[in-house]
């Protein structure tokens, strides 16, 4: 019997990819506001687990803005139909009580998805925020 689609992934596509990432991960934040104009580079902490039967996976993260801590979480897919990374994400620095969700493409060491937010306060125009996860080395902390 032929696999389905969601079962092929999981075996060896992006959903295999996206499982791949569960564990305890330690790694850098970089912030730009400005294009070309690095804001901060920091330490964060990010543990990620799967849920809802493998389909995704919520990273749960802390880290800093310019000294002052920060929390947040992310859920991540893989929508096999538009073979496009998904997320939600939410935030105690940017989102304020807005969940923004964003979509991209595949990199060669993991994904960047663009999503945009704003505020009637600020005027009309939205805000892009693109997000780049780059794997570059997998620790696990014990």
């Amino acid at each position: 019997m032929a696999k389905s689609k969601f079962e092929q992934s999981l075996a060896d596509g992006a959903h295999q990819q996206l499982q791949s990432l569960i564990g305890t991960w330690n790694g850098i934040t970089k912030t730009w506001f400005e294009k070309d104009v690095l804001a901060d580079e920091s330490q964060a902490e990010a543990k990620i687990t799967s849920i809802l039967g493998k389909r995704f996976i919520s990273l749960d993260y802390q880290g800093s803005l310019k000294g002052k801590a920060f929390e947040g979480k992310m859920i991540i897919g893989f929508d096999i139909p538009y073979q496009r990374f998904t997320t939600s994400w939410v935030d105690s620095f940017h989102m304020g009580t807005q969940i923004m969700l964003s979509s991209g493409e595949a990199t060669t060491n993991g994904f960047s998805v663009f999503g945009e937010y704003g505020s009637p306060e600020y005027g009309e125009q939205l805000w892009g925020w693109k997000t780049v996860l780059e794997i570059i080395t997998k620790m696990k902390s014990y």
